[in-house]
């Protein structure tokens, strides 16, 4: 190979894949991680009367995980086949290879469900999110943004019918903590907190992961794809904002909504800029009309969707930009994305090691963050200039690996003739 052809083959690699995977998406991840953390150790709301909401919340509130569980979807197309989903055999191999690696994170995920920590750990419903995708790992880009969309029109409207009559069992169906391992006693109640009535409710969630397997069964190599996401992301972002701020303002949704919840302790107006995961929404159609973050109405689903297709757009646009500099300009991003299980496991444990206690002289949340954040930033250069995986990371591939294995077939002997 000539000099050039070298060249040329390097700037492949580095712009386009790392390791058989694109350098851009795990950026992306690492990004999504940053701002999840932020949201976990930063205020979102003011600690006034008003809870004024913070740019922190402003920001990434709903945003953050939305991207996370985006990018989980785009993960599974590539290595499902990319553009062309495997069939067959081979289909039925990533499957089971998936559930292995489900059941791992699910089972991290219950682990840290048993500290004491103020996060709302998403790790289990990630778990049952892989396992319900299941069925259409093996479709096309068009017919899974199809399905997608048809599933943010239905799926908040089954969960407005559905929370109430699971809200109002006795007990009812909800947690009201992070999901333990204790909780697998009673499977009803924690299936209806995972499915509808908790944080991250999968019948809406699943919408992510139906537009991120689209996402990835696209050509992203291809120049013009990592442009045309950023630009649809961002008009379906702004249009499902827009729309959602038109019904609530002009046409009178706030104000419908204001008196049915009637409690000064609720400042409806903050929640509906930062988080209506803890408000009852019952009682009136207009809460599926809103397009706030946690609300899991389909404008905040097409929003954040739009948010984070538009991230992962800009993301590939700047790994190309880093190939055409000869920087990797993605490094340290990537790298904390090429181990978020290790990384977000981590951080939530030293969370629940400071919680409840006060900060040390002279630190604040905010140092909190950044040393964190720093030295996520660090590790995650350093795993990504060694192309090592993070610890749990390699449990999860020799799970899936495992999945995926076919047992040989016993040669029969050969008949005498």
């Amino acid at each position: 190979m000539t000099a050039r052809g070298m060249t040329t083959a390097s700037r492949t690699v580095t712009g386009t894949s790392v390791g058989a995977r694109l350098g851009g998406i795990d950026a992306a991840r690492g990004l999504a991680l940053l701002a999840m953390m932020a949201t976990h150790v930063l205020a979102t709301f003011g600690s006034d009367a008003q809870l004024t909401p913070t740019w922190i919340g402003l920001a990434f509130s709903g945003r953050a995980s939305a991207l996370f569980a985006v990018l989980a979807g785009v993960g599974l197309a590539l290595s499902t086949g990319k553009q062309q989903p495997v069939q067959g055999p081979e289909l039925w191999a990533a499957r089971r290879g998936i559930a292995l690696r489900a059941v791992v994170v699910g089972a991290v995920g219950l682990c840290l469900g048993g500290l004491e920590v103020n996060i709302a750990t998403i790790l289990v419903h990630y778990a049952f999110l892989f396992l319900c995708v299941l069925p259409f790992v093996g479709l096309g880009a068009k017919r899974l943004l199809v399905l997608a969309a048809a599933w943010m029109a239905a799926a908040p409207v089954l969960a407005y019918l559905l929370r109430p009559w699971l809200l109002s069992a006795a007990p009812p169906l909800k947690l009201g903590h992070n999901p333990g391992w204790e909780d697998l006693a009673a499977p009803a109640r924690l299936f209806g907190d995972l499915f509808l009535t908790g944080y991250y409710p999968v019948l809406q969630w699943i919408a992510y992961l139906l537009v991120g397997l689209a996402v990835g069964r696209m050509a992203l190599s291809k120049t013009a794809v990592p442009f045309l996401l950023l630009a649809a992301g961002t008009v379906t972002a702004v249009l499902a904002k827009w729309l959602g701020l038109v019904l609530m303002e002009d046409w009178g949704g706030r104000r419908a909504l204001e008196a049915r919840i009637g409690d000064p302790a609720y400042p409806l107006d903050s929640l509906l800029q930062v988080n209506l995961a803890g408000v009852d929404q019952s009682g009136s159609v207009w809460w599926l009309a809103t397009s706030s973050p946690h609300s899991g109405t389909t404008l905040d689903l097409l929003h954040t969707s739009g948010v984070a297709v538009a991230v992962i757009g800009a993301c590939l646009l700047l790994g190309r930009l880093g190939t055409w500099l000869e920087l990797d300009l993605l490094l340290p991003f990537r790298g904390i994305g090429a181990m978020t299980l290790s990384l977000y496991t981590a951080h939530v444990c030293v969370m629940a090691a400071l919680h409840g206690l006060p900060l040390a002289p002279g630190w604040t949340v905010e140092g909190v963050y950044v040393a964190q954040a720093a030295l996520m930033l660090v590790l995650g250069g350093f795993f990504a200039r060694q192309k090592w995986r993070g610890p749990l990371e390699w449990v999860t591939h020799a799970a899936n690996q495992l999945g995926r294995r076919r047992p040989s077939r016993a040669r029969r002997p050969a008949r005498a003739g």
